[in-house]
């Protein structure tokens, strides 16, 4: 049967062909003092994925790879796909026991391996439970280097664009992690949402703060290619090196969570640049300080809202142009919205218990929902979780907010993390953003902590800025001051907060603290 004219499975590897031909010889990666332009890093790819099939990787099979923000990790978005096989891109963070177990749920029989990992790679391997190769990358052991010179290039054509791309695995504070398993059709759809919302062309230069691991850098690796902009790699990401590359390389955009924002603006070396830089920003609201400290700097800011279910930012707070004429904190208030679905996505839903759909009033409260090319295969080998979690079509978030007249959805709280204090519902989030407004206060965590009269009360975990102080009786009253008196904390904890990967508060560990016995 003659091949069709009119149609061509969609995939996010055709991006780096195109960019190999259109942009050959730009700069297209910089990894340290490594760069490749275009036309090499197309080649690499070709020859990496033919190293993986010269070592019998076949299509289907699952490759994981343990690396920081590397032109390694980077390229494997491509080689992978290009053998025919399924990418599982590692945590860095997390231990050995539990790369073992998804090593064994994801059945891969590869492991590519940062040599800055290599002792986790190695005791990983040791308890997991079936034979798996390792091929370790960087450093003086570098055997990437040697099997990508061996190899002839290689292309596995993609002849279903709804087959499997990827897995990435949650987080599993609730449990073991799930794998969320990626199409080529949607990381194709979501890197394109991605590289329009945030005005991405031939001469951005986009800095790698987001882990590459996390939502397969929400589908950025795709979504720079498709503009033809260039990456710029960061193994490591604090403060200083962030603004190290604003001042020196020329940086247009990045993404991060809240807290990474939340270091870098506060850091003594912030500053205005005399140019925009276009940030995104998810994993939790920033709070209208936040959002009022970065228009300082001269940051353009868009706050993304998603999960790994939905390949990452699936939600946008779409700016208007009127918005600019309101006060700054009016402003501040709007951004701190989550949105409206992405360019490429089916509009929202806020529903109820029911599934039916909350008033579009900004106060009924209700669980997001979402559907589309943007959302999830489903959980590798998890049937029961995937019905549980898509009961009707719709793909419950967990996630409790309410939407407003005019379509824009606004998070209030995780569903678990909802505060039912003597009956009354309380929002951490907003209990958050009113102790973020004193200012002394750097970040903040609130979670229930257990009482015996209200069963449940607020308590809130504060980091305060360098140099500045406040008491618990301080920042109590202060909240009192700007949201209902029964919503305030009753107990103010000072100290640094745990952290996810990406940068989230993990508030499962703050529960975990007030639940033992003192």
């Amino acid at each position: 049967m003659p091949r069709r004219f009119d149609y061509e499975p969609l995939t996010p590897t055709a991006f780096l062909d195109r960019a190999g031909t259109v942009f050959a010889d730009r700069v297209a990666v910089v990894d340290g003092e490594t760069k490749f332009t275009w036309a090499e890093f197309r080649e690499r790819c070709l020859k990496f994925a033919g190293a993986l099939r010269r070592a019998g990787v076949a299509p289907g099979d699952r490759v994981a790879l343990l690396a920081p923000n590397s032109q390694t990790l980077l390229a494997a978005h491509y080689a992978v796909p290009w053998a025919g096989a399924v990418l599982v891109a590692l945590n860095t963070r997390i231990t050995a026991s539990d790369i073992a177990w998804i090593l064994d749920h994801s059945g891969a029989r590869l492991l590519v391996h940062d040599t800055t990992f290599a002792a986790t790679a190695a005791d990983a391997v040791t308890k997991a439970n079936a034979k798996i190769d390792t091929w370790p990358a960087g450093g003086d052991a570098d055997a990437i280097e040697e099997r990508i010179a061996a190899a002839e290039p290689f292309r596995h054509p993609v002849d279903d664009e709804r087959s499997m791309l990827a897995i990435d695995y949650t987080s599993g504070t609730t449990g073991p992690p799930k794998g969320v398993m990626y199409h080529h059709r949607g990381a194709y759809l979501q890197a394109l949402a991605m590289a329009f919302h945030m005005r991405l062309d031939s001469d951005s230069v986009y800095l790698w703060t987001l882990p590459m691991f996390h939502c397969n850098g929400w589908c950025f690796p795709w979504a720079v290619t498709a503009a033809g902009a260039q990456h710029v790699c960061l193994p490591r990401v604090d403060a200083a090196s962030i603004w190290r590359h604003l001042d020196t390389s020329g940086v247009t955009h990045f993404c991060a969570a809240p807290t990474l924002l939340t270091m870098a603006v506060w850091d003594p070396d912030a500053h205005p640049l005399g140019r925009t830089v276009r940030i995104a920003t998810g994993g939790a609201p920033p709070t209208p300080v936040l959002l009022e400290r970065l228009a300082t700097l001269g940051m353009d800011i868009t706050h993304l809202y998603g999960l790994t279910e939905t390949y990452g930012p699936s939600v946008i707070c779409d700016w208007k142009s009127e918005w600019n004429a309101l006060p700054p904190a009016a402003q501040a208030r709007i951004k701190a919205r989550q949105g409206v679905a992405n360019v490429i996505g089916e509009p929202l839903r806020v529903v109820d218990r029911d599934g039916c759909d909350a008033p579009a009033d900004g106060n009924a409260m209700g669980e997001i929902a979402i559907r589309g090319n943007n959302v999830m295969l489903g959980y590798y080998r998890n049937d029961d979780a995937t019905r549980l979690a898509c009961p009707d079509g719709w793909f419950r978030t967990g996630d409790l907010g309410v939407m407003h007249s005019d379509g824009y959805i606004e998070l209030r709280d995780r569903a678990k993390d909802i505060i039912i204090s003597g009956g009354e519902n309380i929002s951490s989030v907003e209990v958050e953003q009113a102790i973020t407004s004193h200012p002394a206060v750097l970040e903040v965590g609130v979670v229930a902590g257990p009482d015996e009269r209200w069963g449940e009360i607020p308590v809130a975990w504060v980091a305060l800025k360098d140099g500045a102080t406040a008491t618990e009786r301080e920042l109590i009253d202060h909240v009192r001051s700007r949201i209902a008196h029964f919503k305030a904390p009753r107990r103010v904890v000072f100290g640094p907060l745990p952290k996810t990967a990406t940068g989230k508060i993990q508030k499962n560990v703050l529960r975990d603290r007030l639940r033992k016995p003192a």
